[in-house]
């Protein structure tokens, strides 16, 4: 890590959303490395095979391999983003490259390194005295807590068992509207509901039942910002009998109602 003072930032996003036809296409790459912080699913191309990649997870891409990546249907896609490079050649394989992977997704809890993102950006348009030193702390505090999260025994999401977890996600996020409780999705996968449950917050870091209704407000966010309808019809296209509750577990989502998160995006577009 003794190479965190040696890497300049060439670009860097906080906290973006973007449409349901949102896509990036590199075929060589952006030219620089590129760290992803996922707010949520995606869907990457690695050597011509899709991978859903959960949210709350880092990507990162080396310098010159291709970069894809895209939203899942109907939804949106929010992350933060880092474009870096090395101002000297050869402390590239001092850096990350001996304890952090490429191209594979890394869950972790993104609260810290998405409020570092926040501060570097902060500090890169300030005309602070020591700005160049607080970003290389933010910076070397970022990778640390990346490195320490690989070393864990299971960051390396490998396997039959996650194999059949993935499905699961995978079909709540593809269609977060139909009904699927924890009952479901247990037998789905053969385990008891206790295990299933452990198994699940294990792999992925929250529930199953908060992961659904990720799932549902992600939806009808792409809904919110894509369609016509009515709050109510969001709220029964998205899954849910009830306007008050999805309301409700739309404000806890979003810290916002649904008809202000309509309004603060057309004001954005």
């Amino acid at each position: 890590m003794q190479g965190v003072d040696l890497v300049k930032i060439n670009n860097i996003g906080y906290n973006h959303c973007h449409d349901a036809d949102f896509f990036i296409e590199r075929p060589e790459g952006s030219g620089d490395y590129l760290l992803l912080l996922l707010k949520t699913d995606a869907i990457f191309t690695i050597d011509g095979r899709d991978i859903i990649v959960p949210k709350d997870s880092v990507f990162i891409y080396p310098k010159g391999r291709p970069q894809y990546y895209r939203c899942l249907p109907q939804h949106t896609f929010e992350n933060d983003w880092l474009h870096f490079d090395f101002t000297t050649k050869d402390k590239e394989s001092d850096f990350i490259g001996k304890k952090i992977p490429f191209e594979t997704p890394i869950p972790m809890n993104l609260n810290f390194l998405s409020y570092c993102i926040k501060s570097i950006s902060y500090e890169k348009n300030s005309n602070h005295p020591y700005r160049e030193q607080s970003i290389r702390s933010y910076l070397f505090l970022m990778f640390i807590k990346i490195a320490e999260q690989v070393e864990k025994a299971d960051v390396y999401r490998s396997g039959e068992q996650y194999e059949m977890l993935a499905t699961i996600r995978n079909k709540i996020y593809a269609e977060p509207y139909v009904p699927r409780g924890v009952n479901w999705a247990a037998h789905e996968v053969r385990m008891s509901r206790s295990t299933f449950q452990h198994a699940y917050k294990k792999m992925f870091g929250v529930s199953y039942v908060q992961d659904f209704i990720c799932s549902k407000i992600s939806y009808s966010k792409m809904l919110l910002t894509s369609t016509n309808l009515t709050i109510e019809e969001v709220a029964k296209q998205s899954g849910y009998r009830s306007y008050v509750h999805y309301a409700r577990q739309f404000r806890e989502q979003t810290g916002m109602s649904p008809s202000e998160y309509r309004k603060a995006q057309s004001e954005v577009k």
